[in-house]
């Protein structure tokens, strides 16, 4: 075949840098858009925060002198700055930071030589308390700290599942070896209080399955280890799984009711025995509460069984939920949503706004800026050049983003607005090619923008997204949403007889009549979208 060369013109679409970024900061969450904001902060000298201020004047001297000095100096130190950013050398550059040396793993049998220090797992008071008996040292007296700790941060503080274990760990009197391994057992907890390996594989973690004699002394301390740990508070900690944390609840009641002697009930301590037969039996006739066959499995009669369901029900199924970091799941909303009589608002009846607090309030450094122009032609002004430009595109960029955001939540609000007002119930359907249609915007930037963004309203904080859904046909020719639906599900769920719960099919009738198309199977995909347990699970013993 001859070479040839031929002419063609053709159609591309290609994505400036600029608008990447915008598409790509508009899809961001507010904890992820301040993680990019504080990396934009140290990579781009060119930005700064708007609250940072200049150095003030010293005090004695003329106002318009000391403004003119401190310009002066501060042009100087910026121009010597981006002078030495052209020629390359960076004064803060901390390349040449050593970190400190790492952790050496865990090392149960290997006595004093365990790379481990028993003392700074436990504390470094620890051997101190020991030497003394074991007991903890005396509580402070209330006002020992008051001008030290403000009472804020006390209130504040916040103190983990393992922060609690440590702190009972420190009044047993421990040798190294096991000390280190219950250091181990309570690091190993996850959110819940569970140990979710076996004390087989947290032993083959460290390498030691070649040494028979190794591995059996190590295995030796972690399942003495385990023991301890199971005895401390709170109850059920340290379990495997969830059959053994009820086992353990049960049998700190059981010692407790022995340690009152001859004035236990009989018929507690018969509930407890039953309890403790029925959790180490399958929790699937459990959680189904099948009360016959779980009679057969025990050899107990029904009201001791029943009695027993009811004693489980009481206990504590995640130990470490009282310790869980709760602010670590907050939601911050980007929109606040309150009545308001005001006139000319966007919405009657409402303002929208957006939440000041998670706005970040940046601009371009003029000190610095000014010195890039005064330093035309030198060598790498064209990539500083470059850096201003991005910092003017990502503030242009943050700002149009929430220009987006409020235009959304005000199209939301002002056809939502039934919702604002009389809850749930009052919700329309509504889809994201209606909201894209009337701001004259794609259907995937409503998507992005209504995706990980919150409004707090009236009625409670919700996702963007929250607000639409599908409708579902009724009687009269229209349609309702799904999500005044479920609300519709729920409220009747909560009027049901305990003893005599509704079923799927019955709440479909129910719907029915009220001019609602709606079928079994989808009033069971609502429930369980809820987290509604089914009519057999609901009913009462």
């Amino acid at each position: 075949m001859m070479p040839s060369l031929s002419l063609r013109v053709s159609q591309n679409l290609t994505l400036t840098p600029q608008l990447q970024q915008s598409i790509r900061l508009l899809q961001l969450s507010t904890q992820e858009l301040t993680q990019e904001v504080e990396q934009m902060l140290d990579e781009n000298p060119f930005l700064e925060r708007e609250g940072d201020d200049a150095p003030e004047s010293e005090p004695g001297k003329d106002a318009a002198e000391s403004a003119e000095s401190a310009e002066s100096t501060e042009a100087a130190d910026a121009a010597d700055k981006v002078a030495d950013l052209v020629t390359g050398t960076d004064p803060g550059n901390t390349s040449d930071f050593e970190p400190g040396a790492s952790d050496l793993p865990l090392d149960f049998g290997a006595g004093k030589e365990t790379g481990v220090d028993a003392e700074a797992a436990a504390g470094d008071s620890a051997s101190d308390w020991e030497e003394w008996g074991g007991e903890l040292p005396a509580r402070a007296s209330a006002g020992d700290d008051d001008d030290e700790t403000p009472m804020s941060e006390r209130r504040s503080e916040h103190l983990s599942l393992q922060d609690v274990l440590h702190r009972q760990a420190l009044s047993l009197r421990l040798c190294q070896e096991d000390r280190a391994a219950l250091y181990f057992l309570i690091e190993s907890l996850n959110d819940d209080g569970y140990l979710e390996e076996t004390l087989a594989e947290l032993a083959q973690s460290f390498g030691d399955a070649s040494d028979p004699e190794r591995y059996e002394a190590l295995l030796h301390h972690l399942t003495v280890a385990l023991r301890l740990l199971q005895s401390l508070e709170p109850i059920g900690v340290g379990a495997r799984n969830l059959s053994e944390c009820m086992q353990l609840q049960i049998k700190a009641q059981q010692r407790l009711l022995d340690e009152e002697g001859s004035d236990t009930p009989e018929a507690d301590a018969l509930a407890l025995e039953t309890a403790l037969l029925v959790c180490q039996e399958s929790l699937d006739l459990l959680a189904r509460r099948d009360v016959r066959k779980l009679m057969q499995l025990t050899g107990c009669n029904e009201a001791a069984v029943r009695s027993a369901l009811g004693l489980i029900a009481k206990l504590e199924p995640r130990p470490g939920r009282p310790y869980a970091d709760v602010d670590r799941n907050a939601i911050i909303p980007d929109v606040i949503v309150r009545p308001s009589n005001e006139r000319g608002l966007p919405v009657p009846g409402f303002s929208v706004q957006l939440n000041a607090e998670v706005m970040p309030r940046l601009r371009v450094q003029d000190v610095y800026a000014n010195a890039l122009r005064s330093h035309k032609g030198c060598e790498g002004h064209g990539a500083l050049q470059q850096r201003l430009q991005e910092a003017r595109w990502f503030i242009k960029n943050i700002q149009q983003r929430f220009d987006t955001i409020l235009r959304v939540s005000q199209a939301i609000v002002e056809r939502q607005r039934n919702f604002f007002v009389h809850g749930e119930l009052a919700m329309r359907p509504m889809v994201l090619r209606e909201i894209a249609d009337e701001l004259g915007l794609h259907e995937s930037t409503i998507s992005r923008v209504t995706t990980a963004k919150y409004m707090a309203t009236p009625q409670g904080t919700f996702e963007l997204k929250y607000f639409f859904g599908s409708g579902l046909g009724t009687e009269t020719g229209g349609s309702a949403s799904s999500t005044a639906v479920k609300a519709l599900i729920k409220q009747l769920l909560d009027e049901e007889s305990a003893k005599k719960p509704l079923s799927d099919a019955k709440i479909a009738d129910l719907l029915q009549a009220q001019g609602i198309e709606c079928a079994r199977r989808t009033v069971a995909k609502y429930r369980e979208a809820m987290r509604i347990p089914p009519a057999s699970l609901r009913k009462a013993l």
